[in-house]
């Protein structure tokens, strides 16, 4: 990211502690955002999606409904993310909001990178390269593709509210359109 992001969001988790929560740390975040991913991306992969209501908001989890009834199997079985699989992790865009009603809620995008061995075409709709990455040697080469996806993780801050992170989006590029 650019040094002029990375000044801003580290501004905005100095702002999430001074006002919202003095515990907050952006590395327990992560960890928690990437067990949320993990799990999840698994849920989505297997259909189980009446598991994802604590999880995922209502909006979002009505669109999941939809478009993973439309996704080939492949592209499902991209979908899945094992927590030891992922690459890389990083946090894009934190935002603050105040309602009129006097609201308070703190949405944070999360961007992963994870290896995935569906069996997925060199190239996916939409003319996007797809990397693939072969372990072992040519005899028992294994390919794995490396797969994007973004979640934003939303928590309502005011007096009384529960202290939990709801996922407010789900983009799988190229996967889950």
């Amino acid at each position: 990211t650019s040094p002029l992001a990375w000044l801003r969001t580290r501004f905005y988790y100095l702002l999430i502690r001074l006002y919202f929560d003095q515990e907050f740390s952006i590395e327990e975040f992560t960890r928690g955002a990437k067990q949320a991913f993990s799990v999840v991306s698994k849920l989505l992969s297997q259909r189980k999606l009446d598991l994802l209501d604590e999880l995922v908001s209502a909006e979002v989890l009505q669109v999941l409904k939809e478009k993973i009834s439309l996704l080939p199997d492949n592209h499902r079985d991209a979908l899945a993310a094992d927590i030891d699989a992922i690459m890389y992790t990083t946090e894009g865009d934190v935002r603050i909001y105040y309602d009129d009603d006097g609201i308070k809620f703190v949405s944070i995008l999360m961007r992963f990178w994870y290896l995935n061995g569906a069996n997925l075409p060199d190239e996916v709709p939409g003319e996007t390269k797809v990397f693939q990455i072969v372990f072992g040697d040519e005899s028992t080469k294994e390919k794995r593709h490396l797969l994007t996806a973004n979640y934003e993780f939303q928590r309502e801050f005011t007096e009384g509210a529960k202290p939990d992170w709801t996922i407010t989006r789900i983009e799988h590029p190229r996967l889950l359109e």
